[in-house]
């Protein structure tokens, strides 16, 4: 709970920039998943680094808990306010800072979403890459280091971050990282910070790697008789070495889905979808390739697009897929679990993954970036029956020590928050622990983000 002296200096601080509305704070207190908190007690508004320093200070005196706020798109309750406290709204601080297109580099606050920055380069011949399906914002996908479609070729956040800016729990703001390509000048401080989920700090300004427009394109989605074909081809696609730009894989639920809610014609088959990129001579001798490899494993139905307009319909519908797929139950909500595994075991992690799922009578679909091992179960509950929830709990739990069987890690790109802390311990032994140890000397309070990530 915020006291009457923590409230007086929050208005003090913010003006009509702090909120303590119940719309506001319900807002900021929902998940895109079926994973519950309580509300916060504010939400603020800040437009400075400055701004956000003072407030890390006013949060340690009155021991008041801190919560970065970005597009609000995390799936594990990354953003939920488990002990109260005070949203940290980046939505104002939401700039493009610098542009160095020489050094392939962009400076940009927290609160910036993926979509606007590229709307920014489009004229620049560059572009930013990662991209998670949601239009998130550039902060949160550093605090959780997120991936997506594209990562098979371009790599996740910890990738494309070169550096930060981030308030520390006792208002100290400090910069990571150069503009250099590379350092070898001490403790890599950017990568303990990406992925840290706002546990340890505040970012309120990143600098990103970007990459060059590709000359060519080339979008394709390909039927497969059996899922198991489907990620076999990926498996030899990926060991072969043909550059996919993306790989992305819908088995037959989540492609009735899609076509229902999109109105698209895919058979009803498992699917992958592909994206090529390069010099046209490249693409094309990468498309045949494929073509070779897919055929081996029964492929039909090739479907080829480069123009914009259709590989935008294309990577449309597999964006939608989420919303697709809760479609086809209303008034379900859905449990969203992801496992990374390395790509050998890649068959049995999907195998093994759709044979639990059909034996709970949970609807499940599968999808995911199976490029780089990663994928994707969507569990429909119903979230008025706690033994439906219970049972697609179960599954994910099963999910995630699947994954660690196998060699992989409990979640690929969604992060931790609270939802998969239970599993944290399994997956990393004693170094959990070191992780509390490195929270406790950056917040000896534990004002940031707490109940997250760590012991």
């Amino acid at each position: 709970m915020v006291s009457d002296a923590a409230r007086s200096d929050l208005g003090a601080l913010f003006g009509d920039r702090l909120s303590l509305s119940a719309a506001v704070r319900e807002a900021h207190g929902q998940s895109e998943s079926l994973v519950t908190a309580g509300l916060p007690d504010a939400v603020v508004f800040p437009r400075t680094t400055d701004e956000v320093a003072r407030l890390a200070v006013l949060a340690g005196r009155h021991r008041v808990p801190l919560i970065g706020w970005g597009a609000g798109t995390s799936l594990e309750g990354h953003a939920l306010a488990v002990a109260g406290g005070v949203v940290v709204d980046f939505r104002d601080m939401a700039a493009v800072l610098e542009l160095r297109a020489e050094d392939r580099l962009v400076r940009v606050q927290p609160g910036l979403t993926r979509e606007a920055l590229n709307t920014e380069l489009r004229a620049t011949g560059l572009m930013f890459p990662v991209d998670p399906g949601a239009n998130a914002s550039l902060g949160g996908m550093a605090a959780t280091r997120a991936s997506g479609t594209t990562a098979v070729r371009y790599g996740t956040m910890r990738d494309n971050v070169r550096g930060l800016e981030v308030v520390l729990a006792d208002g100290r703001v400090i910069r990571t990282g150069t503009a250099a390509p590379k350092s070898s000048a001490g403790y890599d401080l950017t990568a303990l910070f990406v992925g840290s989920e706002g546990t340890l700090g505040l970012i309120t300004e990143l600098t990103l790697r970007l990459h060059g427009q590709p000359e060519a394109v080339m979008a394709a989605v390909a039927a497969f008789p059996t899922l198991a074909g489907a990620v076999d081809c990926v498996i030899a696609t990926i060991q072969m070495g043909i550059p996919m730009a993306r790989i992305e894989f819908l088995d037959e639920a989540t492609v009735a889905a899609c076509n229902a809610y999109s109105g698209g014609s895919l058979p009803l088959a498992p699917q992958l979808l592909l994206e090529f990129h390069g010099h046209p001579v490249g693409v094309a001798e990468d498309v045949r390739r494929f073509q070779e490899v897919a055929a081996l494993f029964g492929a039909e139905g090739f479907q080829w697009a480069d123009r914009q307009e259709d590989r935008n319909r294309l990577w449309k519908l597999r964006h939608e897929a989420y919303r697709a797929i809760l479609a086809t139950r209303p008034g379900r909500r859905a449990i969203v679990t992801d496992v990374c595994v390395p790509i050998s075991a890649l068959a049995v992690a999907v195998a093994e993954t759709r044979a639990d799922i059909a034996a709970s009578g949970i609807p499940g679909p599968i999808l995911g970036h199976v490029g780089d091992g990663n994928f994707h179960a969507i569990l429909l509950v119903d979230p008025g029956s706690a033994a439906e929830v219970a049972t697609a709990g179960a599954l994910a739990g099963r999910m995630a020590e699947r994954a660690l069987r196998l060699g992989g890690t409990i979640t690929g790109e969604h992060g931790v928050g609270f939802g998969k802390r239970p599993y944290m311990a399994a997956e990393h032994g004693a170094a959990w622990h070191v992780m509390g140890e490195i929270k406790r000397a950056l917040d000896p309070m534990g004002v940031m983000n707490p109940g997250k990530v760590l012991p």
